[in-house]
C-alpha cells in the first residue's frame, strides 16, 4: 500500500471518528441536564474547549497572539456565546436527534446570507438542496401542530442561524485579516466562554450536582469534542479535498439521530423521519457540489 493511500484512509478514519465525537455529544448534552442548568453547563463547557485548545496550539507550536480583538469578540459572542447557549437551551425541551437535525440544516441559512451579505451566488445543485431542505424542516417544525417541543424547536433553528451568521462573520474577518482559523477559534471561544460565564453567574438556577456523569459530559465536551476534535479536522483538512472533509455534516446528524435513538428511545415520527430524510439529501447535494470544487490531483 501506497504511504499516500495509507494517509487518505487514515484521514477517512479521523472523519469517522470526528462525526461519532459530534454525533453522540448531541446525546451527551442532553442527558447532562438532570445535573446542571444549560446556562451553567455552557459557561464550563466552553471555558474548558478553550483551554483544550490553547493547548493544541502549544502542541502545534501555533502562533497563540490575538489578532483583530474587536472583531474576535464580536464573533464570540455570536458563535459560541449565543449559538452554544441557543443549543443547549434547545435541548432542554426538545429531542437530542431532532435538535442535530435542526441545527446542521445551517449550510441552507447560510446560503442566502451570504448572497445578501458577501454577494456569493447561489448556483448548481444549491437550489434544489435548498428546496429539499425549506420541505424537510417544515416536516420537522410541523407549523400544522403545535406541541410540548415547539420552543425546543425555534431555538435550534436559531442556533443553526446563528451559526451561519458566524460563519460569514468569520469570511468576513479572514478576508481583512491575515489571521489562521485555530487561534481565532480558540480566542473567540474563550471570550464568548467569559460572557456566558457572566450570564450563568446572573441567571438564577439550581446548584450544579457533580456527579461522574456531569464530569465525563465536561471531559468528553473539552477534551474529545473540542481538543481531539480539532487535532482531527485539521488532520483531515491536509489530507482529504474540503469536499470530502465537508461529508462531515451530513453524518455528525445521522450519529445524532441514531445515538438518541438507541440510548433514549427517541424515536422519530414519521413526518419527522421524512424530514430529517429531505435534510440529509439536501446535506449530500452540497456535499456532492463541494466535493467538485475541492478535487484537486494528489
Amino acid at each position: 500500500m501506497s504511504s499516500a493511500l495509507a494517509m487518505r484512509r487514515r484521514a477517512f478514519a479521523a472523519l469517522a471518528l470526528l462525526s461519532l465525537i459530534w454525533g453522540y455529544n448531541w446525546v451527551v448534552m442532553k442527558e447532562v441536564l438532570h445535573y446542571t442548568d444549560p446556562f451553567d453547563f455552557t459557561a464550563v463547557r466552553t471555558l474548558l474547549g478553550a483551554a483544550s485548545l490553547f493547548a493544541v496550539m502549544l502542541i502545534r507550536g501555533t502562533d497563540m497572539r490575538p489578532v483583530a480583538i474587536r472583531d474576535t469578540i464580536l464573533l464570540g459572542l455570536v458563535q459560541t456565546a449565543t449559538f452554544t447557549a441557543l443549543i443547549q437551551t434547545a435541548l432542554v425541551t426538545g429531542g437530542a436527534g431532532k435538535t442535530a437535525v435542526l441545527v446542521y440544516a445551517m449550510p441552507f441559512w447560510l446560503l442566502p446570507l451570504a448572497w445578501l451579505l458577501l454577494g456569493e451566488r447561489i448556483r448548481g445543485l444549491q437550489w434544489p438542496a435548498i428546496v429539499l431542505a425549506a420541505a424537510g424542516l417544515i416536516l420537522i417544525v410541523e407549523p400544522w401542530a403545535f406541541h410540548g417541543s415547539s420552543a425546543g424547536t425555534a431555538l435550534a433553528l436559531a442556533g443553526g442561524i446563528a451559526w451561519a451568521a458566524s460563519a460569514v462573520m468569520v469570511k468576513r474577518l479572514r478576508a481583512r485579516h491575515n489571521v489562521e482559523l485555530l487561534p481565532l477559534t480558540a480566542w473567540q471561544m474563550l471570550f464568548g466562554a467569559i460572557a456566558l460565564t457572566i450570564v450563568a453567574l446572573l441567571h438564577p438556577s439550581e446548584a450544579t450536582r457533580f456527579t461522574p456523569y456531569y464530569f465525563g459530559a465536561l471531559a468528553f465536551n473539552a477534551l474529545l469534542g473540542t481538543g481531539l476534535a480539532w487535532l482531527l479536522w485539521l488532520y483531515i483538512l491536509q489530507h482529504l479535498p474540503a469536499g470530502l472533509a465537508g461529508l462531515s455534516t451530513l453524518i455528525v446528524p445521522g450519529v445524532g439521530v441514531m445515538a438518541a435513538w438507541i440510548q433514549l428511545g427517541e424515536r422519530p415520527s414519521l413526518t419527522e423521519a421524512a424530514g430529517m430524510g429531505l435534510i440529509g439529501g439536501a446535506l449530500a447535494l452540497l456535499s456532492l457540489q463541494n466535493l467538485g470544487r475541492g478535487r484537486s490531483p494528489r
